[in-house]
């Protein structure tokens, strides 16, 4: 009958830059696609350069590596029978585009140009790439000629068109496309274009799931159709997690999920779907059948090829299924945790050094390693031979099988608890618990020896011996004191981190991790070059609140009552002797107000020095690629805090809802971060 088609939808780890290893997942991924019955493969968004390459792209050498994985792609026996959608750069007319090139038996059918980028939070494509933005036009292309020699073509369409098959109208869109008011998908799908592809490079943010399912389930709820969402998966050497969701969607109902968090390189989604759902669907919608009708046309590539079969009558159909989305402390246990895997096996590293200490901030790292570690385990029981291999290059042993993610932790993770004479009993037994159940190889060791020697060298030059405010030091003494103890710290982390392995008789070196959180970066509650400073920190763009519902998950998850404990216990650093009797200050509204403000902007210049975090959520203070603001600021506020002044006199419900409208010149980022201060302190 010739109207059941199967198609195909992936997610790729791909890495920026790994031209072979692109070349080899992008292939497997045809391979098994082809093998599923599918007649149609789309790939993720510039997945055979990856999407990260950020100023890479500027390089010519970056292009013409593209241009010889797409020959080499065209070339190959793999991609012959299946019409294959990539994504690689182009230059058009010295213009550099972001595109999508589809081929089918080594002939190329159409280059799409990306026509909205994006260029928001982490995302900088109009630095490097222009829109397409001549709707329904196309140009002549003409082909290098390293592609001209293979597919003998001198020339092929470049630009907004969609492809005719003899059974059905395929149109693309990507990525940041179907995010616009004015998507395309609409103006196709009225058009007859009756299946749409997204090839997109969306990374992981907390929640996230729900809008991106959403607006491809409503793409095709209002106008009808088929939509297949491609995503590039796993770090590809930035601080963003792209985190898959593949989907395959029929008139607004689910077909196909992929995963959201998983270590394998590639997966791949098919569905068998009836285009005759989406006619008549489309038919009894009297509302489109008229704009329908006044629609401007798009161009169309005639393709000599049919998606379906002519004997398709006994051909099983694919059921619709509901989504399952992870709650966010299932998404916080799952996508650092994969980040930190692809990070550690492609820097080639033998595990990670933590400085554990009793907190709930460290405790938590610790528990993205192990939940690493747990999933790792899972995917070698599954049959997974790239972990497999992976892991045993990572531990240097070719023939060790991780079964126990406890035994895989003390493998992986050396953890310290760096105690002085300000640390407590109860701490320290916080950390070696946690480390016990967590199997992580644990270190304990007082720093007073070396805090002497630092603060020794300062008096035998000065003749002045700073003293701790509660021994009648100042404030300035108290401080310096304490920025000592954290900043010894880090360089014993650093030391360990290079030699304890070495020590051990083990090979390689370890990744130091941070453990900062969101909060106390914005509020500068951290010493600058402290343990704060490291290789990675995975929990660097979560609230101490979304934390703290990961941690409680871990305890019942993972079986770690020291978290128990940790969760319990009040926060405090252990840098200075603690008074008798001292009770923490009670302010008014303003106060608070003024004081969050007075901390954020003094310590704006420690998130300029921020140890490279995982990209969580929109409130991230990364300073060196999200959160671009001055970190030289005049600290008094004086007319912000007049304006505050003036406002709470009527009252402080007036003033709330004032300074919410008021100070527009504060990103909402800040003001979410204020109202946790404000809560919380």
């Amino acid at each position: 009958m010739g109207r059941k088609v199967t198609v195909a939808t992936c997610a790729l780890n791909q890495w920026a830059l790994d031209f072979e290893g692109n070349l080899q997942r992008i292939l497997k991924s045809i391979e098994v696609a082809k093998n599923k019955g599918a007649r149609y493969r789309l790939g993720p968004e510039l997945e055979i350069c990856g999407y990260g390459c950020w100023d890479h792209y500027y390089e010519s050498d970056t292009l013409l590596h593209s241009l010889q994985v797409l020959a080499a792609l065209l070339e190959s026996p793999v991609t012959q029978d299946i019409i294959c959608d990539v994504g690689m750069p182009v230059m058009h007319r010295n213009v550099r585009y972001n595109c999508r090139v589809i081929f089918l038996n080594r002939r190329i059918l159409l280059i799409r140009p990306k026509m909205a980028l994006a260029n928001e939070g982490n995302y900088r494509e109009l630095r490097w790439f222009s829109p397409w933005s001549r709707s329904r036009q196309v140009d002549e292309y003409f082909l290098p000629r390293m592609i001209q020699d293979v597919t003998k073509q001198e020339t092929v369409p470049f630009g907004d068109a969609v492809l005719a098959t003899w059974d059905t109208c395929i149109g693309s869109e990507i990525c940041e496309e179907l995010w616009t008011p004015h998507s395309p998908h609409v103006a196709m799908g009225l058009d007859g274009v009756e299946i749409f592809t997204n090839a997109s490079g969306s990374h992981h943010v907390l929640r996230k799931a729900h809008a991106r399912v959403d607006l491809v389930s409503m793409a095709t709820t209002k106008n009808g159709g088929i939509y297949l969402l491609a995503n590039q998966k796993g770090c590809d050497g930035d601080r963003l997690y792209y985190d898959g969701c593949a989907t395959i969607v029929m008139n607004g109902s689910v077909f196909a999920q992929g995963s959201q968090f998983s270590l394998d390189d590639v997966e791949v989604l098919t569905a068998t779907l009836d285009l005759e759902d989406v006619r008549s669907y489309r038919a009894e919608i009297s509302s489109r059948s008229l704009a329908a009708s006044r629609v401007d046309p798009y161009p169309r590539v005639k393709v000599d090829f049919a998606l379906s079969s002519r004997d398709d009558l006994l051909l099983p159909l694919s059921e619709p299924i509901e989504w399952k989305y992870h709650s966010p402390a299932e998404e916080i246990s799952l996508g650092p945790a994969c980040w930190l895997w692809d990070y550690l096996r492609r820097s080639q590293q033998a595990g990670f050094f933590l400085s554990l200490s009793g907190g709930v901030d460290s405790a938590a790292t610790a528990c993205l390693v192990f939940s690493m570690c747990c999933q790792v385990c899972e995917a070698v029981r599954n049959g997974n031979q790239q972990v497999l291999a992976d892991v045993r290059n990572i531990v240097g042993q070719v023939t060790y099988t991780p079964q126990d993610p406890r035994d895989l932790c003390g493998r992986l993770l050396t953890t310290c608890y760096m105690a002085s004479e300000n640390s407590s009993q109860e701490t320290c037994e916080r950390a070696r618990d946690l480390a016990q159940q967590i199997g992580s190889h644990h270190i304990g060791l007082s720093i007073d020896p070396a805090v002497r020697a630092v603060v020794g060298v300062f008096s035998l030059v000065t003749g002045k011996r700073p003293l701790f405010a509660v021994h009648g030091g100042s404030s300035r003494e108290n401080l310096a004191l304490q920025n000592v103890q954290a900043r010894i710290r880090m360089v014993l982390a650093y030391l360990f981190a290079q030699l304890s392995l070495w020590s051990r008789g083990i090979r390689g070196g370890l990744l130091v991790l941070g453990s900062a959180n969101v909060d106390e970066s914005l509020l500068g509650y951290l010493t600058k070059y402290d343990c704060s400073s490291a290789d990675i920190n995975p929990i660097g763009g979560i609230s101490k609140t979304d934390l703290r519902a990961f941690v409680q998950l871990c305890v019942e998850r993972f079986q770690l009552p020291a978290l128990c404990r940790i969760l319990s216990a009040p926060a405090t650093a252990e840098l200075e002797p603690l008074a008798d009797g001292r009770v923490s200050q009670t302010d008014e509204v303003a106060e608070k107000v003024k004081r969050f403000f007075s901390k954020y902007s003094v310590n704006r210049h420690k998130m300029t020095t921020l140890t490279p975090a995982y990209h969580a959520e929109s409130y991230s203070p990364d300073d060196n690629r999200f959160d671009l603001r001055p970190f030289l600021y005049n600290t008094g506020w004086p007319w912000q805090f007049r304006c505050i002044e003036r406002q709470v006199r009527p009252g402080v419900s007036l003033f709330l809802n004032t300074w919410r409208g008021g100070l527009s010149s504060c990103h909402w980022r800040i003001e979410n971060l204020f109202f946790f201060f404000f809560f919380n302190f």
